[in-house]
């Protein structure tokens, strides 16, 4: 009796302590330490966290993810080894940050030739669709973007609608972005780089998808969030959230 009483007690402290990690999965470490990675990758991984990252999106072997605005690959090399030879990778580089390049190809194509389980969807991002359905759609530092005159700007609930629609039913979405202050919604998105988790909330749910998860891995309590995210004094260390939106199963 007294053995069952501590037991419970134990389990008790444990759940409500909820401070026991995850295990990370062997494949999401292979995908961590893989040798193909450029240190350019590898000498940020202390901020950007991606074994937790990964193991909150929920990447599997053999699954099919979406890299929404891949930048220069960080995460879709990530997503490549950890999928495997089964699984498959679509990196959407949208149309509309072709000026940056000047003619040139964007980095994530060097991606997609380096991993044969990689290609590159090349298009508008109000067109956003994928040859098949996918099991995860991520996004990071990059939902503020399409708020911006960068984007002329995106059509944000047409872009929600168009990632449930390309999820399989349990499918999953996640954002990560810089956080702005409460109540500032959109209002630091051209300037700060940054912005209120809250908006993203909002839109995503109305596209019909409900909120399954927070990480608090990337929170930094330090962020006053009023600079730029690109300022020496806090850039790879803003307050950043993760959100993981799901799409509920029975729905197509």
């Amino acid at each position: 009796m007294m053995r069952k009483y501590l037991l419970a007690v134990v389990a008790t402290v444990i759940l409500g302590a909820g401070a026991v990690a995850a295990p990370v999965p062997a494949y999401i470490t292979a995908a961590v330490n893989d040798a193909a990675r450029p240190a350019t990758d590898t000498q940020r991984d202390a901020d950007r966290k991606p074994a937790e990252m990964l193991v909150f999106a929920g990447v599997k072997p053999g699954m099919r993810v979406m890299d929404l605005v891949p930048g220069g690959g960080y995460f879709t090399r990530l997503f490549a080894k950890a999928v495997g030879p089964n699984g498959y990778v679509y990196a959407f580089q949208a149309t509309e940050l072709d000026h940056f390049f000047k003619g040139k190809q964007p980095p994530v194509y060097a991606v997609a030739a380096q991993y044969p389980n990689v290609s590159v969807l090349h298009a508008p991002v109000n067109t956003l669709i994928a040859p098949e359905s996918l099991d995860v759609v991520w996004t990071s530092q990059n939902y503020h973007d399409l708020k911006d005159s960068l984007f002329a700007p995106a059509d944000t609930a047409l872009v929600n609608k168009a990632i449930y629609k390309t999820l399989k039913p349990g499918g999953l979405y996640i954002v990560l972005d810089h956080a702005a202050a409460k109540g500032s919604g959109v209002r630091d998105t051209d300037t700060l780089h940054r912005i209120d988790e809250a908006v993203v909330k909002k839109e995503v749910l109305a596209a019909g998808f409900v909120l399954a998860g927070e990480s608090k891995a990337l929170r930094n309590k330090a962020d006053p969030l009023t600079a730029k995210v690109f300022d020496a004094s806090i850039r790879g260390h803003t307050d950043q959230f993760v959100l993981k939106f799901r799409k509920p199963a029975g729905h197509k």
